[in-house]
C-alpha cells in the first residue's frame, strides 16, 4: 500500500475516532472539505461554521491528532492481517466503494472485504429473517432465493443463523451472487458452524465487516450492521420475524432511506411471522408471494434499458459542478477528458466530482472515469 493511501487511510480512522462525530458528519465533512486531510487541519472557524459540528466537537477534532502514531501503527498491523487472509481495507472516498451505499445517511467510511464486487452486485437485495424459521419459512426462503438468483440479482444477507443463511445457500446453490455483512471482524466467524458457508460466499461474492479483525460479535454490533445490509440493496425482503426481532431493524433502516420493503405473509397463529404481517398491516412493506411481485416494484426487468438523465434543472449545482454535469452522459469519461472539455484542472474535478458523487448525480468507475446516474 503506498504511503498517500496510508496517510488517507490514518486520518479516516482519527476522524472515526472522535467522539461523537460519526459517518453521517463525516460524510459531511468530507462533502466541504474534500478529503480528511483538510478537515483534520481545518481552522476552528471553518469547523464550526460547517453542518452538525458544535464548538465543542470542532476542538476534539483539532486535538485528535495526538493520536496519528498509534491509529497508524493499527493500520498497519491491520493491513498485514488482511493481506495475510487476502482481503482489503475499502474507504468511502474509493472507487470500489458501493454506489447504493454511500448514498445512505450514515454509510460506513471504512470498510474491511473479503472477495470481489462485480457491476452486477449494483442489483442487489436483502433477504432476511428469523434465526428460528418454521418449516413455511424454510422453504420460502429458498424458493425466493432461487428465483432472484436465476434473475441475475445479487442476495445480501447477515450470515446469521435461520434464514440469512439459508439465503446464502440458496444464492450459492443457484449459481448467484450473494454479499454477507458481518457483525463482527472478517476473522471472527460467527455463529462458527457457518464456517464452510463463510468460504463459499467469499468464493461467490464477497463478505464485508465495517469492524476491524479480531471484533467480537458483540450484540451491539448486529443493529448497525443492519443498516448496511439494507444500504447495499435497492429493496429488503423480510421473511419472517418475531415483532421484535433484528429483521425488523433493517426493514427502518430500510425505510428510512427509502428503499423498498417486501414480507412474506404467514400464519396469524405463528409467532414467526406477527413481523412481516405487522408490517404488511402497517403497509410499510408491499405482499410478496413470489419473486415478480419484487421485480413488478422495483422495476428491474427495464433497468439497463432506461436512458439515463441529466439532472433536473432545480439541483442547485456552483458553476464548476454545472461544467463537469454539461459535458458529462451515460458513457463513463476519463478524468484527462472531463478536465480538457471542462477546461479546468485534473484536481479541481476530481474535487467536484467527489462533492456531485456525494449527491448522488454522478458515480464513479474504475480508472477514474466518471458518468451521469
Amino acid at each position: 500500500m503506498s504511503e498517500l493511501k496510508l496517510n488517507e487511510l490514518t486520518n479516516l480512522k482519527l476522524l472515526l475516532n472522535v467522539a461523537q462525530l460519526g459517518p453521517n458528519r463525516i460524510k459531511k465533512l468530507l462533502n466541504k472539505f474534500y478529503n480528511p486531510e483538510k478537515i483534520l487541519s481545518a481552522e476552528f472557524n471553518q469547523l464550526i461554521n460547517s453542518e452538525g459540528i458544535s464548538s465543542s466537537l470542532a476542538q476534539r477534532i483539532q486535538k485528535i491528532n495526538y493520536k496519528r502514531e498509534d491509529i497508524k501503527t493499527e493500520i498497519e498491523k491491520e493491513l498485514i492481517k488482511l493481506e495475510r487472509m487476502g482481503g482489503e481495507i475499502i474507504t468511502i472516498l474509493d472507487e470500489k466503494y458501493p454506489f447504493l451505499l454511500k448514498k445512505i445517511y450514515d454509510p460506513p467510511i471504512i470498510l474491511y472485504k473479503l472477495g470481489q464486487f462485480k457491476n452486477e452486485d449494483e442489483n442487489s437485495l436483502a433477504v432476511v429473517g428469523t434465526r428460528k424459521p418454521s418449516e413455511y419459512g424454510k422453504k420460502q426462503t429458498e424458493l425466493i432465493c432461487k428465483e432472484i438468483s436465476e434473475r441475475n440479482i445479487t442476495i445480501v444477507s447477515g450470515m446469521a443463523r435461520g434464514i440469512d443463511s439459508i439465503a446464502h445457500r440458496s444464492a450459492i446453490n443457484n449459481n448467484g451472487r450473494t454479499i454477507a455483512v458481518l457483525g463482527s471482524g472478517l476473522d471472527v466467524i460467527y455463529p462458527p458452524e457457518n464456517k464452510k458457508l463463510y468460504s463459499e460466499i467469499i468464493e461467490n461474492g464477497v463478505v464485508l465487516s465495517e469492524y476491524p479483525p479480531e471484533t467480537k460479535p458483540d450484540a451491539m454490533n448486529f443493529p448497525k450492521r443492519n443498516r448496511i445490509i439494507s444500504g447495499l440493496s435497492l429493496g429488503s425482503v423480510i421473511i419472517e420475524t418475531k415483532i421484535i426481532g433484528g429483521a425488523l431493524q433493517t426493514a427502518q433502516f430500510a425505510l428510512d432511506q427509502n428503499r423498498e420493503v417486501f414480507a412474506l405473509p404467514g400464519n396469524i397463529n405463528s409467532i414467526t411471522s406477527e413481523g412481516t404481517n405487522r408490517l404488511i398491516q402497517r403497509s410499510e412493506a408491499k405482499l410478496i408471494t413470489n419473486v415478480d411481485d419484487i421485480l413488478e416494484e422495483l422495476n428491474l426487468k427495464i433497468k439497463t434499458s432506461k436512458k439515463i438523465k441529466k439532472p433536473k434543472t432545480n439541483i442547485t449545482l456552483n458553476i464548476f459542478e454545472a461544467k463537469i454535469i454539461n459535458v458529462l452522459n451515460e458513457d463513463p469519461i476519463q478524468i484527462d477528458k472531463i478536465a480538457e472539455l471542462t477546461k479546468l484542472s485534473t484536481s479541481d474535478c476530481l474535487v467536484h466530482l467527489l462533492s456531485l458523487e456525494f449527491r448522488g448525480l454522478v458515480r464513479q468507475y474504475p480508472g477514474k472515469t466518471f458518468s451521469i446516474t
